[in-house]
């Protein structure tokens, strides 16, 4: 790329990337700000003594709100009202919102918030869940001196069709570069001039990143999730790479049964707090003795197949849930492996959702508890089971592993009983395969 893609950077460039060295810019508006705060809450400074960087971009301050967040001054970011866009031509038609000029010039207004020791800026919408830890161990594979621009494009086909698939689309979140960031702010306002007729603002982004040659960095841990209803087997077949984000909470289905989205998200985060980069993360075990298959998707839910199904076949993603849009000629193409979701339930693997996490000096026991079934033909063997117990390290993944990454191995516990599970999750052996011995 050469010289003009980084700067001279201080010798504390040698220390581990950490949030400190994140700053977020959210997009947001007066109106929706007031109730989709609760997302960011979720994620913004959980951590005891954190202090993340970043701002909010509003239209207008919400009623009764100040910029410093002040009765919220530690669980959110500051709100920074945006710039006036009106200069900019916006000519999409019809069903634009000129709002996407706004919205793309976050990018431009948090580099010039000008804070310091910067190595990555992360973009999102205001209904967009992070997940810190995990970005700042995926961002720690790359050198911010050099020019990247990391995310992913659509679980929907016909999007990424339309759109491109070197997009990263804004709602998933993506990350810059420090390095690429300011050059592109500098350039940004001359740049956008000439995509009056985009729609989005994630559109205009990834055209001035193109113009200055720079392509995607795809990782497929940020989710867009273009999708509805229930996403349960998006979820539960996660890629090996860490969970970086999740989106659109208000357009599916509450994640856990018999909870509020709200509600069910707070749970996932509880198992996020014990072991972050392990978060639904799949690992396949096989019980030779019940013919039994069982995929863990850690700290959500657990999948008893009552049968052996083969790896390939596990890892693809139920579709569970319905297209973005169902009139379309393309609806129900995805961007991942699918398979069909039973309209049998008695055809469906059994499902245990996570019930509770503890941490201590035996590692981390999560438990699963059976989901209610609709099927009065339930084979004997997975009748009684009711509750299935997890037990693991604390997952700290090095450079090497988040490169190369591979799938861990698990082991049916033989202290297993009638109506409760042990499984233990390990590291593969070198040469170990995952199928049914």
């Amino acid at each position: 790329m050469g010289s003009s893609s980084s700067s001279p950077q201080a010798v504390s460039d040698s220390d581990p990337t950490n949030v400190d060295h994140l700053v977020f810019g959210i997009a947001s508006s007066g109106a929706s700000w007031p109730k989709r705060k609760e997302y960011t809450k979720l994620w913004w400074n959980v951590k005891p003594h954190q202090r993340m960087r970043g701002c909010v971009f509003v239209d207008s301050l919400p009623d009764g709100e100040n910029a410093d967040n002040n009765d919220d001054s530690l669980s959110l970011p500051p709100i920074c009202v945006s710039e006036d866009t009106s200069q900019f031509l916006y000519t999409y038609r019809p069903g634009g919102l000129r709002s996407a000029i706004r919205v793309a010039r976050v990018v431009k207004e948090t580099v010039a918030l000008n804070h310091s020791g910067v190595r990555w800026y992360v973009f999102g919408d205001d209904d967009t869940i992070f997940f810190p830890e995990n970005l700042v161990k995926t961002l720690s594979k790359y050198d911010h001196r050099l020019w990247h621009y990391v995310g992913a494009y659509s679980e929907n086909y016909e999007g990424s069709q339309v759109f491109g698939f070197g997009m990263a689309f804004g709602g998933g979140g993506f990350a810059i570069s420090s390095s690429l960031a300011k050059v592109l702010a500098k350039v940004f306002d001359s740049c956008i001039q000439r995509y009056a007729h985009l729609y989005g603002s994630d559109a205009r982004v990834y055209s001035c990143i193109a113009e200055l040659g720079v392509g995607l960095k795809y990782e497929p841990g940020f989710h867009q999730v273009d999708l509805r209803g229930n996403i349960f087997g998006l979820l539960a077949a996660h890629p090996l790479n860490p969970l970086l984000s999740l989106h659109h909470p208000d357009h599916t289905d509450p994640i856990f049964p018999n909870m509020t989205t709200a509600k069910s998200l707070q749970h996932l985060f509880e198992a996020v707090d014990a072991d972050s980069q392990r978060i639904l993360q799949q690992t396949v075990c096989y019980e030779r003795q019940f013919s039994r298959t069982i995929s863990v998707s850690w700290g959500y839910a657990v999948q008893v197949f009552q049968n052996n199904v083969l790896l390939p076949d596990v890892l693809r993603v139920q579709k569970t849930f319905k297209p973005w849009k169902e009139k379309n000629a393309l609806a129900g193409i995805y961007t991942f492996n699918t398979r069909e979701h039973h309209p049998d339930p008695c055809r469906r693997p059994t499902i245990f959702y996570l019930d509770k996490v503890s941490s201590g000096k035996d590692g981390i026991i999560s438990s699963y508890r059976k989901s209610f079934q609709n099927c009065s033909q339930d084979k004997t063997s997975i009748k009684k089971l009711e509750v299935i117990k997890v037990v693991t390290n604390k997952l700290d993944l090095d450079n090497k592993q988040l490169q190369t990454p591979r799938r861990h191995c698990c082991d049916v516990l033989s202290s297993s009983t009638g109506h409760q599970m042990e499984i233990a999750i390990r590291e593969c052996k070198y040469e170990e395969l995952i199928y049914m011995h």
